[in-house]
C-alpha cells in the first residue's frame, strides 16, 4: 500500500512538471499605413523609428524600412508612455515628428513556473504632423496577437 502511495506520488509530481508557456510571448504595437480612404498603402518613403532607453540614450527600432505598408513596434514595460521619433525621407526631403503613447501597463500571468508578460492597454495618443497626417487608434489592446492592427497612420505625401 506504502509503495502504490509512493508511485501515485510521483506521477502527480512529473504531471505537474509540463511547463506550458507560451513561445511566441513577443508584445508589440502593430501599424498598418493606410490611404486616405482608409486602404492599406506602401510606403515609398524610408522611415526610420528611434525611442530612448532608460540611460538617455538613443535606440533605433524600425531601421530604413522602405516598399512596407505595416509594420511592429515593441512596447515598454516600465514607462507610462512610449515617445517614438519617426523620420521620414525621400530624396533629400526630410520630415521628423513624435509620438507620444500614454498607456497602462497590465502583467499577465501564464503560468507559476512562467515569466510575467506585460500587456497594454493604450490611453492616449499625441504626434506632431511634420509627416505625420493622422494616427488612429483602432485596437487599444496590445497582446501577443500579431494579426489585430493596433494603429492606423496616415502619412502625408511629399511632391
Amino acid at each position: 500500500m506504502r509503495r502504490l502511495f509512493y508511485l501515485l506520488f510521483a506521477g502527480l509530481l512529473v504531471a505537474c512538471s509540463s511547463i506550458d508557456c507560451p513561445v511566441n510571448n513577443i508584445v508589440a504595437m502593430q501599424y498598418n499605413i493606410c490611404n486616405a480612404d482608409g486602404s492599406e498603402w506602401k510606403l515609398t518613403d524610408s522611415l526610420t523609428v528611434t525611442t530612448q532607453r532608460s540611460d538617455g540614450s538613443d535606440t533605433i527600432l524600425l531601421n530604413r524600412g522602405i516598399d512596407m505598408s505595416a509594420f511592429s513596434l515593441p512596447v515598454s514595460y516600465s514607462h507610462p508612455e512610449d515617445v517614438l521619433c519617426f523620420s521620414l525621407s525621400n530624396f533629400g526631403v526630410k520630415a521628423v515628428d513624435t509620438v507620444w503613447i500614454q498607456k497602462e501597463d497590465i502583467p499577465h500571468f501564464e503560468s507559476v513556473d512562467c515569466n510575467v508578460s506585460f500587456f497594454h492597454e493604450i490611453k492616449d495618443l499625441r504626434y506632431t504632423n511634420n509627416g505625420i497626417d493622422s494616427i488612429v487608434i483602432n485596437n487599444p489592446s496590445v497582446t501577443y496577437d500579431a494579426e489585430t492592427v493596433n494603429f492606423r497612420i496616415y502619412f502625408k505625401t511629399f511632391d
